[in-house]
């Protein structure tokens, strides 16, 4: 299919060149809002090019660094290209690359790790300073100037309404069959002009199909033909059917005692190997009729849906691993009935989340045995991935489950701890903790209840006597009764362990 039959817009295919001509008509110190959503529907050639100028420009001795705004992690066409060439002066919202994980550890790349239904408003409040270019995917243009999306949607919207110029990918191997999946809302406005939100089921449409896109704006349109970063996902493993069998059994728990209907609430889960594995034990389970309103839809949800255990999913990306995109391409026109891709600021909107009584359910790395949870830091200086969305559907989801293996490093480090080196979610938002070793409901408990009953419960076998032996101490100690700690020794727990693995006298 040649670019003219996905670019129907006339004027636009007089602006069409390559890769590294659109790439030459970014600045220097250039905030630049691309597109892309975990793996999806990112620029994948654009920016390669850049980073080829940026490391030219280097080796000039010429400093040149972009600030990049996206929807949340991209690819190594993108955050790892531009990590790798010291191209990044600060990234944000969120961001899972190995190049830019060390680079922002090593203190020479800024990141800001915010919720991602704040990246949106704060860019249209003026907080994060002037938008320059946004460079985006899309599938195809129509007549009119709207965009056909591609297989993110993110923060697209706002990039295309804020940025002064704009640069256009056009990526055919994106399936024009995309058209009408999407549902872009308009409505939304700043504060004090600000209206509800018309949105009372997860699967309804509430805005337009496309993405509206100024022409006058746009500066460049450069043809690729580049697939998704399509990951795979491991099968379920025993620890991880664990996990999905405990939950399962606390929502039939729920449902009996009438706390949750028979098809539960909209279900959020977030990506991994774990989370997929809760959605193929929901696939497997008990409960019929369910549905999604998350962030990304990834294989499990996907083979819900063709099950008929799922009816509708609502998110703003796809995350399929390529078995899972080729099933998804051969029958899109399936799941174009029963799937809605929405801005983030729609998908993560916590007034939405609350409202629709969204069941939330995200991994972490480690819980401390009051509840707070860590899911972005080890050791608590040196950053994994971001917070991403789980903040916004933890705080104000009707239930709020974080899942990890008890332990770590094949069984030498507890994954429950007395304090946890991070805090990205209190125990004020945290309402159930499970491993595989079983689950603990916080709600309705103190601090000290709570405590026993994540040791009890959570708390691999192996490392009980420890944390029973802590919370003993602390609680007779010189401290407070009501969280009681030990802070000579409770952030020490991290470093119990030397490089063998053995535990210090």
């Amino acid at each position: 299919m040649s670019l003219a039959d996905r670019v129907l817009h006339p004027a636009l295919l007089e602006r069409v060149m390559s890769a590294d001509e659109a790439a030459a008509l970014i600045p220097a110190g250039a905030n630049v809002g691309m597109s892309g959503f975990t793996g999806a529907g990112y620029p994948k050639a654009v920016p390669l090019a850049l980073a080829r100028r940026i490391e030219q420009q280097h080796a000039a001795g010429k400093p040149f660094k972009i600030g990049l705004w996206t929807g949340a992690s991209t690819a190594p066409e993108l955050d790892g290209a531009l990590a790798k060439v010291g191209g990044i002066e600060m990234r944000m919202p969120y961001q899972s690359d190995p190049a830019c994980r060390e680079r922002i550890n090593a203190g020479t790349m800024q990141y800001m790790d915010i919720h991602l239904s704040h990246m949106a408003q704060f860019v249209w409040f003026g907080f994060l300073g002037h938008l320059d270019v946004a460079l985006i995917e899309v599938a195809g243009v129509l007549p009119d100037g709207q965009l056909i999306p591609s297989s993110s949607v993110g923060n697209n919207k706002t990039w295309l309404e804020q940025a002064d110029k704009i640069i256009l990918e056009v990526n055919d191997l994106q399936s024009l069959a995309l058209a009408g999946m999407h549902d872009i809302y308009y409505g939304t406005e700043r504060p004090p002009h600000r209206k509800p939100i018309p949105l009372t089921e997860p699967n309804e449409r509430i805005g337009d199909p496309y993405l509206r896109c100024d022409m006058s704006k746009v500066i460049a349109v450069v043809h690729t033909s580049q697939s998704d970063r399509n990951s795979s996902f491991a099968a379920p493993d025993a620890v991880s059917s664990q996990i999905a069998g405990h939950i399962i059994e606390f929502m039939q728990h729920e449902v009996k005692r009438g706390r949750l209907p028979a098809n539960l609430l909209p279900l959020q889960s977030g990506v991994g190997n774990i989370a997929n594995a809760v959605l193929d034990g929901l696939n497997q389970g008990p409960f019929d009729n369910l549905s999604a309103f998350t962030e990304v839809l990834q294989d499990g949800m996907l083979d819900m849906l063709r099950s008929g255990k799922l009816s509708s999913a609502s998110a703003t990306a796809l995350s399929l691993s390529p078995p899972a995109l080729e099933e998804f391409t051969r029958n899109i026109d399936f799941y174009r009935q029963r799937i809605v891709l929405r801005p983030q600021e729609i998908s993560n909107h916590p007034e939405l989340i609350r409202r629709l009584g969204v069941i939330a359910m995200n991994a972490m790395i480690e819980a401390d045995i009051y509840g707070n949870v860590n899911s972005t830091h080890i050791m608590g200086t040196s950053i994994m991935n971001g917070i991403g969305g789980s903040g916004d559907f933890a705080r104000n989801g009707y239930l709020s489950f974080f899942m990890t293996p008890s332990v770590a490093k094949g069984g030498a480090i507890s994954c429950i701890v007395p304090m946890v080196s991070h805090v990205d979610h209190t125990e004020h938002d945290v309402q159930v903790i499970v491993t595989e070793q079983g689950l603990a409901d916080l709600r309705g408990h103190s601090p000290t209840q709570r405590a026993k009953l994540i040791i009890d419960r959570c708390a691999h076998p192996d490392f009980r006597p420890m944390l029973r032996d802590y919370l003993a101490r602390a609680e007779a100690g010189p401290g407070g009764r009501h969280t009681p700690h030990l802070l000579n020794e409770a952030l020490s727990w991290h470093q119990r362990f030397v490089d063998t693995g053995t535990m210090r006298a």
